[in-house]
């Protein structure tokens, strides 16, 4: 795994007028590594993303290398880096395959972050997808270290077709892996899940203008997007990660009521991991103040993704909200 500059807790450097990053030691597949980007002293926004996503979350002078939510995390845009300091984490795994990660467990690790980095209390947790249930788990967990939740594409607990997929997925990776072809194992599951991630709609566009009956042509445009999709993600993942942060998915459940921060639920309409009746479920139920947004993408789950445009001025309003110095 590649690391990012980073600056010790006794080295206070900051490089090109950016915040210092710090990483916990990458032997340790539960230690917390963790990015901050942002000007000392502004209120501190950390934002989570499915479970492919990184501490990298956007470009700064110290890695000016994209990151996973670069149109919406920098300066100017819906999370302004010139207004918020933004901390995110690489979300922790486990070798020992007998042992389970659960949403919890990454909550704790967002808080040992926290504490690492000497910062009290957020003005927002922003969560979407893994991201969304990590945000729901630090609300119950620690609420009072934060003002406000903004979850994305996410519920209280998983739906079960989204489990049964996922099961099916761990059992491609553990066939490819068993026959010497971890890579390909996970090229296919990514290219399973990348069809729950979207909606049909946004298949049909990709042969909208195809003659269906050459079905070379169907191939190529559906075939070849979730082949290459697939192979992205299998170039950067072990089938050990894959298999914990997915189970970890399943795995997940709170109370909603024990979540008594006031909370914002996103949901987009045609997302077929988390069904807009679950997003409502959540949103009726939370402890707290509650509000839900409810969109319509033909990106479906991966809407705050690839369809930011209609999820980032959201998360700008809701966080220009009681802004305030904290940390």
């Amino acid at each position: 795994m590649t690391t990012s500059p980073v600056s010790s807790a006794t080295d206070p450097t900051v490089l090109s007028g950016a915040e210092p990053t710090w990483s916990f030691p990458e032997r340790d597949p539960r230690a917390v590594r963790y990015e901050i980007i942002g000007p000392r002293g502004a209120p501190v926004v950390a934002v989570l993303g499915g479970i492919s996503a990184s501490k990298h979350v956007a470009s700064s002078p110290s890695d000016t290398s994209a990151g996973w939510w670069e149109d919406v995390v920098g300066p100017g845009r819906s999370i302004d880096t010139q207004k918020f300091r933004v901390i995110s984490i690489d979300y922790i795994t486990t070798d020992n395959r007998a042992d389970t990660v659960t949403t919890a467990d990454q909550a704790e690790a967002l808080g040992a972050a926290l504490d690492q980095a000497g910062v009290r209390t957020l003005h927002a947790v922003v969560g979407a997808s893994y991201g969304g249930m990590v945000a729901l788990a630090f609300g119950v967990k620690f609420g009072a270290r934060a003002s406000r939740l903004i979850v994305i594409s996410a519920a209280h607990e998983s739906d079960p077709i989204a489990t049964a997929l996922r099961h099916l997925q761990r059992r491609v990776v553990a066939l490819g892996t068993a026959v010497g072809r971890e890579r390909d194992g996970l090229a296919i599951a990514r290219g399973i899940a990348m069809t729950s991630y979207l909606t049909g709609r946004h298949f049909e566009d990709r042969i909208a203008d195809c003659d269906r009956n050459d079905s070379r042509l169907v191939e190529d445009r559906i075939g070849n997007y979730l082949k290459t999709r697939g192979e992205q993600f299998a170039d950067k993942w072990t089938a050990e990660r894959y298999n914990a942060l997915s189970l970890s998915l399943d795995l997940h459940q709170i109370r909603p009521e024990d979540v008594a921060l006031p909370t914002t639920v996103i949901a987009v309409t045609g997302d077929r991991l988390v069904p807009l009746s679950q997003s409502r479920e959540l949103a009726r139920r939370l402890g707290g103040p509650s509000q839900l947004i409810e969109l319509d993408s033909s990106l479906g789950h991966d809407a705050f993704l690839g369809d930011s445009a209609r999820i980032a001025p959201f998360v700008n309003e809701l966080l220009r909200l009681e802004t305030e110095v904290v940390s």
